[in-house]
């Protein structure tokens, strides 16, 4: 019998396995164990101190333009191995070939989007923000804001969910910074992660230090950061209360980035007419994400709210194009739709479809789905789940629906007044049955009135960290409620962790330092004209 091999870590710029005997990843699907991963005997602080003095010293001696050349090289490496790519994503994460491409290419995308814009900044070290300002009277004296690199590295604390996508959407704009990056993959699918780091570390396209993957426990990780250093994580938001109250960020200002829970929603607009095409894009739209991944997303879908008036007839198409979504192996060409990470997460989604089973009704089971390719005895597989709570004084009284991320194929469809009842009309009352998620990553907004979706966005931006709006005019030009573009902000206030990534060169700020340099006007305009550095 062949042993399991055991992946290998890179840090303190060489490959070094670890001494245990490593956790195993599976199939979630068939149950097969695939690889084992181990960070067990890491020596973690000559790993940070070789990322901070090594690798940052190398990538800060760089231009943006010459990093984003980097970046473009990278970019290179993984095209060239795609397929091996979507061979993990299948097995390891359970995936169909249009999920696994939302991971894996949407990760390319973003990281040649960043090498292009770092193309743009230039034979520069440093950044500008802003404008001088006069300190005085006299213009000679002035005041110019810069922001320089950290001098730290970057610590990535990722999800399973997004193995590639959560990797690249984080290193992109931290390498263009010039800062180095760690990462720490979540175990259950680190394999994918570890295998395009491996990738790119072999082409020997970066600086030795300045991209190094842990695989295993996290244990001891935040342990090592030093004032300078950042962090960013993705995941639950107990483990960022975790994190937070670390003593790294409670008494070494350790800068944090966090992307926790979110109950997004997608809101049908009180004007909309039965059998209209804004209704038919909402209930494609709402069907399309509660399936993509597996539900699988922190973007997705979770509350489905709907004029009182159009709650049975939503209901009834969502339902109907649910019953449609087959399940099970994603090897098998007829499937749209694969499996749960593993286990542990279908107990979860199960567990969790029970808890809001007390206040809503369900519209449509998943269990109905028969599993193509696969043993329900084994398969992480469960189908779609459309949840209800038939009227508008329920979705007031569903705490739980506006309290719980079911991390699945699940979602629950909330009316609202259609009517100016106690003296609310319809609208405010969708806006307030929205914000009791406490602060979400996105929330869609479809209809056909301009100005009614104008006020509505406006009323709900301070709460999202994407407000994405459809008309029938941008069908077929919109990027999709949940797809996170690199050109748009993505975090969330509240709940959602109170973080921003992404949002086109907005990023960089997370990993720059800003600072006030008060001169004479000729010594500012050699900052300016990019003389920053010997």
């Amino acid at each position: 019998m062949t042993a399991t091999p055991l992946l290998s870590n890179f840090v303190a710029g060489r490959w070094q396995a670890g001494s245990g005997a490593g956790t195993p990843l599976f199939d979630p699907v068939t149950g097969a164990e695939l690889v084992r991963v181990d960070a067990t005997g890491l020596d973690l602080a000559e790993a940070f101190s070789f990322a901070r003095e090594q690798g940052g010293a190398a990538l800060r001696a760089l231009t943006y333009k010459q990093r984003a050349v980097l970046l473009s090289a990278a970019v290179q490496v993984l095209q060239a191995n795609r397929d091996a790519y979507y061979e993990i994503a299948t097995c390891n994460s359970g995936t169909v070939k249009n999920d696994s491409a939302v991971d894996i290419d949407g990760g390319i995308f973003t990281l040649g989007s960043y090498a292009k814009l770092g193309d743009g900044l230039g034979e520069r070290h440093s950044l500008l923000d802003g404008e001088p300002a006069r300190l005085g009277k006299d213009p000679l004296f002035q005041s110019q804001h810069v922001l320089t690199p950290t001098r730290g590295v970057a610590l990535f604390i990722n999800a399973f969910n997004f193995p590639s996508w959560g990797l690249w959407e984080k290193a992109a704009p931290a390498l263009l910074s010039g800062v180095p990056v760690i990462v720490k993959p979540a175990t259950t699918t680190a394999w994918l992660t570890q295998r395009m780091v491996q990738d790119v570390v072999d082409a020997g396209i970066f600086p030795l230090g300045a991209l190094s993957v842990v695989c295993g426990s996290a244990a001891g990780l935040m342990d090592q950061l030093q004032p300078f250093d950042v962090v960013s994580f993705t995941g639950s938001a107990e483990t960022a209360a975790v994190i937070r109250s670390h003593p790294a960020v409670t008494q070494r200002s350790v800068r944090v980035n966090i992307e926790a829970d979110s109950v997004n929603s997608a809101l049908l607009l009180p004007d909309t007419q039965p059998g209209s095409a804004a209704l038919d894009l909402f209930v494609k739209e709402v069907a399309r994400e509660m399936t993509v991944k597996s539900g699988q997303k922190c973007t997705a879908i979770r509350r489905a709210l709907v004029p009182q008036a159009l709650y049975a007839e939503v209901a009834a198409a969502l339902a109907a194009r649910l019953a449609k979504t087959t399940v099970g192996n994603p090897r098998n060409d007829t499937v749209r739709m694969g499996a749960l990470v593993n286990r542990a997460q279908l107990a979860t989604v199960q567990q969790s479809l029970h808890y809001l089973g007390a206040q809503t009704e369900v519209l449509h089971d998943g269990g109905s789905h028969a599993l193509v390719d696969a043993d329900a005895a084994t398969a992480c597989c469960v189908g779609p789940t459309l949840l209800g709570t038939r009227s508008a004084a329920g979705s007031d009284a569903a705490d739980r629906v506006h309290d719980t991320e079911v991390f699945g194929p699940v979602a629950t469809l909330l009316p609202y007044r259609s009517d100016a009842a106690d003296g609310q009309d319809g609208l405010a009352h969708a806006l307030q049955l929205v914000r009791r998620g406490q602060g979400s990553l996105v929330v869609s907004l479809y209809g056909e009135a301009s100005a009614l979706l104008a006020r509505a966005a406006q009323e709900l931006a301070d709460s999202h960290g994407r407000v994405h709006i459809i008309t029938p005019d941008v069908a077929a030009l919109q990027t999709g409620h949940g797809n996170v573009m690199p050109q748009s902000l993505h975090g969330g206030p509240g709940r959602a962790g109170g973080g921003e990534e992404l949002g086109g060169l907005r990023a960089l700020n997370f990993y720059h330092r800003r600072s006030a340099l008060q001169a004479s006007t000729a010594v500012l305009d050699l900052i300016k004209n990019g003389a920053d550095h010997d």
